[in-house]
């Protein structure tokens, strides 16, 4: 059985650090604190041994993951577990948690700023969560205040080091609404390259680029009126069962395809019908490759032989009779 957390993911929780230290900006020292800066809003599912039955879900047990030994299959308690590398020949070396405090993490508890950088320079496949920082005592509302006034006024970002879950990690500082937050960063080496993905050589032509612009075009909008259809949809399944009536059926998606089809006849359909959910006027482009039906201009001489030509023909043609 899965458990349906009854719509918890919607109230708002205190904001609790992750992290408590100091800012290190040259030899000025700001005490905050690392407050995750998203949450989570799905809904959350749990194991149960057993369904529902009539009466409800009291008597399903949780069903837990256990660590257990591949060898004999016994259940290991936390103190019979160590942690340890193992080689590419197999051999397995420990480490204990006296080699973890003994390593040198001058970052421990500061975050020490090394550089200020143009934010544009900074690649978006290297950011990662992101975090808000908080004053922690009163004395460090100025040098806050003075950081934050500093990266506003030069227009870059600072670049941080800073240690969490026996990790150095690379922090990226910026300001949005007056707070300073940070961004986890990649390692430079932790970012394959994009030459190992192989890209198809293929010509596309200017029209089909102008259709493809067209249709981006059309489709800008605001992201924060988006939903989550998905966690929508699982919760009218959930409520649904939960009122012991049935879930509505969900509408299928149109199969893929996977014939050769008309790309710019593609595109602006899709221009179509964007602009048609939109309640905008749909704006038809003539699509390369199609001919346009030349019309002669007669004179008015061969206007009339022609016009003569025909009601002659028509005069010569036999009625019908019913």
């Amino acid at each position: 059985m899965r458990r349906w957390n009854g719509g918890a993911h919607d109230a708002e929780v205190q904001l609790r650090p992750i992290w408590s230290g100091a800012i290190s900006f040259g030899l000025v020292t700001i005490m905050i604190k690392v407050v995750p800066a998203r949450r989570s809003r799905t809904t959350s599912l749990s194991g149960r041994s057993t369904p529902p039955t009539a009466a409800g879900s009291a008597t399903a047990r949780c069903a837990n993951y256990r660590k257990v030994c591949e060898l004999d299959g016994k259940t290991l308690r936390q103190d019979e577990i160590v942690r340890g590398y193992e080689t590419a020949t197999g051999t397995l070396i420990p480490v204990t948690d006296a080699d973890l405090d003994g390593l040198p993490l001058p970052t421990a508890k500061a975050l020490e700023i090394v550089s200020f950088i143009p934010a544009a320079s900074i690649d978006p496949i290297k950011i990662g969560a992101s975090y808000y920082l908080a004053v922690t005592e009163t004395v460090a509302a100025k040098p806050y205040e003075l950081l934050r006034r500093a990266l506003e006024r030069s227009s870059r970002v600072a670049v941080a080091k800073y240690s969490m879950r026996d990790r150095e990690r690379l922090g990226l500082l910026r300001v949005k609404d007056d707070v300073i937050m940070m961004h986890a960063l990649r390692w430079p080496d932790e970012i394959r390259a994009a030459s190992q993905v192989p890209v198809p050589e293929v010509d596309v032509t200017d029209e089909e680029i102008d259709a493809a612009v067209r249709l981006a075009e059309t489709l800008t909008g605001d992201i924060g009126e988006l939903r989550d259809e998905y966690r929508d949809a699982l919760e009218e399944v959930i409520a649904a069962k939960a009122a012991g009536t049935r879930p509505a059926p969900a509408k299928e998606a149109p199969p893929a395809s996977a014939e050769v089809v008309d790309l710019m006849a593609m595109l602006e359909k899709s221009v179509q019908d964007a602009q048609a959910s939109r309640g905008e006027p749909a704006t038809v482009h003539e699509l390369p490759g199609t001919k346009k039906t030349a019309v002669k201009k007669t004179s008015g001489a061969a206007s009339a032989k022609k016009t003569t030509a025909k009601k002659t023909t028509a005069r010569g043609r036999p009625r019908r009779t019913a």
